[in-house]
């Protein structure tokens, strides 16, 4: 739907440089009054640009009266107008398709986030594994229908659930350190992927503001402010399918100053599995935000979510191939599991003047995980079995703090940004026991309680000579393990602490808006789990890496983006993932170096081309060749598609995905098999009324979703054997969907 956002742009002479010019001050706002962020200004007399920030402000130097601005953003028809700094009138910019030359290459560290923008615009997201699957080269494996988190792939790292990514939402982590099931454990089903308004993402361990376990990357989500309509939606698909999802605004829609709403979401599936799976999963999600008339902002944000699920593990190869269990069978289906998590995130946002700003956020969760698994069968125990209940009952309390400024030494234009904060974790009854069928329990191997804590600080600098920003950056911090081991007979609080420094270094050269270079560097790393730390002196407490990118982003034509890296990476310690107890531990030193390509093409107004290519190579430094391969490290992926964004009412996409073949172990003796999967979706939208259909694998192939090379011993065999142990991949899934705007 087609309107006009109307921008007031209030010109105020700030400073008086008779020659170059002044800096003026606007501020744009839609038809409602309210703020819009990212709009582009440019001049171009002076080539002087700049953009405006969350209140819709922005300065722009060196203007003289009647220099001609350009002014737009992506999804907005670019206007250009004459500066009048005495007599400034509003200007009318009318919503457009989207134009991919309306993208302006800027100098920014984390500066391939456009990528992200024009993807969630030209194929929205409806599932929590879509949204992941937005960031460039970022491979997921789906467990347990969407029970556990995804098993995560990125740059030739198995990120088990998220040991070396960094995952976020409205600046509250994600990831769970210490976690039962393994460390770093990201479970992103708490966010409704219709209220995701931004993805910002980076690669490597070059981002001061990013810490513990940013190492092979991040991703940052951002929930919207506001909802541009009231919906409620009906999902149907195959296997006893059914979501509600159901978004609406509870302030008048006209007030400028205040926004609030809330969602809620309801899904319902069996999955494909012979053993039905029984998932459940209910999120409820509101978000306040208020602006005030100092240019600051406030916003609260609460949210509950809870899942409970049966499984069918991950089945051996073996007993498929001799036709025991089917394709979707299982060995123990007493599997399974629940979760819940409940959030509470404040945030401020305050600009002290035209040249600095200061923003806060904190937050509270309260998290519980139990997970019941079976990896090995009756390896351990051939009388009961090896099942495991993984458990945990955790709070999580932290504080995000950040300054920054922008002036002019010289010709030099500088900004920095400066931070503290930090993150404590307090986690009750951390268990790992045997059990049978759920209910008994045999043995309890761990159980304990967790304290650890991270505080931090950093400080991040941007000097822009000419054509070349020079970004050195520098971050401290502060960790705090403790454990005390409830198996023992005797109290005893274990402790270690650890200080580190990481040191960051990036240069960006601009040589127009159309083109730029990187070189980035820097030093990250990921803690290690409390209970390996204070009982192995000789593990790595938080073990370091170092990283380095030499990348490009063009635009070679109007309607044309390339952008390609070249990197690498060394790990001071790797993490292995341990069938027999289905946990993580850390291993040796590793290294890794690749590529990226990345390709966006619109061919027309409506029709959208995208390709990312990521190829790498992983290997440990300490064992010989040819037994020193990283289990399940990928080293090639590829994805493409093509997007229809709003033509004549319509809009969908079909896309694929690759994985190559991969080691499960260290001498590559066991292969991971790779995959290639296609998928469709289609929706019409009349009015208020959408329609749509989806379809996951479209041509129906059979492939395993998530992999590991593990010994296991079924109650007949008289010895173990140790092959591919797999979780079947989603095969055909049809699903329709209607929903009603308001």
């Amino acid at each position: 739907m087609r309107f006009s956002i109307f921008i007031l742009l209030g010109f105020i002479a700030t400073s008086t440089l008779p020659i170059l010019g002044q800096t003026i001050k606007g501020k744009i706002i839609n038809l409602n009054g309210k703020p819009i962020e990212g709009v582009q200004i440019f001049n171009i007399r002076t080539d002087q640009h700049t953009h405006t920030n969350e209140f819709g402000i922005f300065t722009l130097e060196k203007t003289q009266h009647n220099d001609i601005l350009s002014i737009g953003g992506l999804g907005y028809k670019t206007k250009e107008i004459k500066a009048n700094l005495s007599d400034p009138e509003p200007i009318v910019l009318d919503e457009d398709v989207l134009r991919l030359e309306e993208v302006v290459i800027h100098p920014k560290l984390a500066g391939l986030n456009f990528i992200t923008a024009i993807d969630l615009k030209v194929t929205p997201v409806n599932s929590s594994q879509e949204i992941l699957r937005k960031v460039p080269g970022l491979f997921i494996g789906q467990h347990a229908g969407g029970g556990k988190a995804e098993q995560l792939f990125l740059r030739g790292f198995d990120l088990d659930h998220g040991t070396d990514i960094a995952i976020s939402v409205d600046g509250m982590p994600v990831n769970m350190v210490s976690h039962a099931h393994g460390q770093g454990y990201a479970d992103l089903h708490f966010l409704i992927p219709e209220t995701v308004e931004q993805i910002d993402f980076g690669k490597g361990p070059y981002y001061a503001d990013k810490g513990d376990l940013a190492t092979a990357g991040y991703v940052a989500f951002k929930t919207k402010e506001k909802l541009d309509k009231s919906s409620v939606g009906l999902e149907l698909g195959q296997f006893n399918t059914r979501r509600i999802i159901g978004m609406f605004n509870i302030l008048d829609h006209n007030n400028a100053n205040q926004d609030a709403y809330i969602a809620t979401e309801y899904l319902l599936t069996d999955g494909p599995f012979d053993a039905p799976q029984n998932f459940k999963r209910i999120n409820l999600f509101g978000k306040y935000t208020s602006r005030f008339n100092d240019n600051s902002k406030f916003s609260l944000t609460v949210s509950h979510f809870t899942s409970k699920w049966d499984a069918s593990g991950q089945i051996p190869l073996r007993l498929v191939n001799d036709g025991t269990i089917s394709w979707f069978g299982a060995v123990d289906d007493t599997e399974g599991g629940n979760t819940s998590r409940t959030n509470i995130n404040a945030a401020y946002y305050k600009a002290i003047d035209d040249n600095t700003y200061f923003k806060a956020n904190t937050f509270y969760s309260k998290y519980k995980f139990e997970l019941y698994s079976n990896f090995t069968f009756f390896l351990e125990d051939p009388i009961n079995g090896d099942q495991i209940r993984q458990k945990e009952n955790r709070d999580i309390f932290g504080l995000n703090t950040e300054w920054g400024k922008t002036l002019n030494l010289g010709d030099v234009k500088t900004s920095i940004q400066g931070g503290v904060g930090f993150r404590a974790d307090a986690t009750k009854g951390s268990e790992l026991s045997r059990t049978k069928e759920r209910y008994i329990t045999l043995d309890r191997i761990m159980l304990g309680d967790i304290d650890q804590s991270n505080l931090f600080a950093y400080i991040n600098s941007q000097f822009e000579v000419g054509k070349l920003t020079i970004a050195p950056a520098l971050r401290i911090d502060q960790f705090q393990f403790n454990y005390q081991d409830k198996l023992d007979s005797v109290y005893k609080n274990q402790g270690v602490k650890k200080t580190l420094v990481s040191p960051k270094l990036n240069f960006i050269y601009s040589e127009s808006d159309n083109l730029q270079f990187y070189l980035k560097s820097g030093m990250g790393f990921h803690s290690n789990d409390t209970r390996v730390v204070v009982t192995d002196k000789n593990k790595k407490t938080v073990p370091r890496v170092f990283g380095s990118d030499l990348g490009s982003i063009w635009k070679p034509i109007p309607r044309l983006i390339v952008n390609s890296a070249l990197w690498y990476l060394y790990s001071e310690q790797e993490f292995v993932y341990v069938g027999d107890i289905g946990i993580i531990e850390p291993s040796g030193k590793s290294r890794r170096m690749g590529a990226d390509l990345g390709i966006r093409y619109q061919l027309n107004n409506w029709i959208f081309i995208d390709a990312d290519a990521n190829y790498a190579f992983a290997r440990t430094i300490d064992e010989p060749k040819g037994e020193n391969y990283i289990p399940l490290a990928p080293d090639f992926t590829s994805t493409a598609g093509i997007g229809l964004n709003n033509w004549n009412g319509f809009s969908g996409s079909f896309r694929f995905r690759f994985m190559n073949n991969r080691p499960a172990n260290e001498d590559n003796s066991i292969i991971a098999d790779g995959y290639a999967i296609f998928d469709l979706n289609l929706n019409y939208q009349y009015k208020g009324l959408l329609t749509g259909i989806s379809i996951e694998n479209l041509f129906d192939t059979k492939w395993k979703e998530t992999q590991f090379a593990t010994e296991s011993r079924l109650n007949n065999e008289p010895t173990s054997v140790e092959e591919i142990h797999f979780t079947p991949g989603t095969p055909f899934f049809f699903r329709a969907r209607i929903g009603y705007n308001f």
